[in-house]
């Protein structure tokens, strides 16, 4: 199967994804515990498509909550200036509030993407995350996107992507021993040293 393809069937399996956790946020926002059925439903999709990226309501009920309170790009952003340290900066602020107020759902969450993937419940090519930070850190860039090669702009992204989610936290704290103060002093050394590491260009890079 050609990389075309198989990116575009990736993000429309996403986007599935992502209609069924909309349609279920939405039903519990209106006060009702909604069975997966209900929730299929309501996205236009299948049960079996349903079944097939959340294996019951309430892993499907643990991430809807997420999406609910998950930071809206616009907020963040607002009244930024073009300087991506401050714009994926206030990214990071925005989610570590988040994941502090959501510890738990959080950890959840995680050990039940691992345990999935662990099982063999979920093929390679069927998301079992759902990638909200991505498109954050895209918008944080956008201003300064001519600043980087577009290799280094896609290697800078991803890598900030490990430094402003969840599992990063889970380092910190398990792993690391550290502090929410000191963490976050760590992950600021980090987006600075990345994205000036990104702005050099080193002979033969592409």
């Amino acid at each position: 199967m050609a990389k075309a393809e198989q990116a575009g069937r990736w993000k429309q399996r996403r986007r599935t994804r992502q209609d069924i956790l909309a349609a279920a946020a939405q039903l519990l926002k209106q006060g009702q515990r909604p069975s997966l059925e209900e929730i299929a439903d309501a996205a236009l999709v299948s049960r079996a498509t349903a079944y097939r990226y959340f294996p019951n309501a309430d892993a499907l009920f643990v991430e809807a909550a997420l999406e609910i309170e998950f930071p809206r790009i616009g907020d963040v952003l607002n009244g930024a200036d073009d300087d991506p340290v401050q714009r994926v900066e206030r990214v990071d602020t925005a989610l570590h509030a988040l994941i502090a107020e959501n510890e738990v759902p959080l950890r959840l969450m995680l050990a039940g993407a691992i345990e999935r993937r662990a099982r063999g419940e979920t093929g390679a090519d069927l998301p079992v995350r759902q990638d909200r930070r991505t498109p954050m850190l895209e918008e944080a860039l956008a201003p300064a996107r001519a600043s980087f090669k577009p290799a280094d702009l896609k290697a800078l992204t991803a890598a900030l992507a490990l430094i402003v989610g969840p599992e990063a936290m889970i380092v910190f704290r398990d792993v690391l021993r550290l502090d929410d103060a000191e963490a976050a002093r760590v992950r600021r050394w980090a987006i600075r040293a990345l994205i000036a590491a990104a702005r050099r260009t080193p002979t033969g890079s592409g």
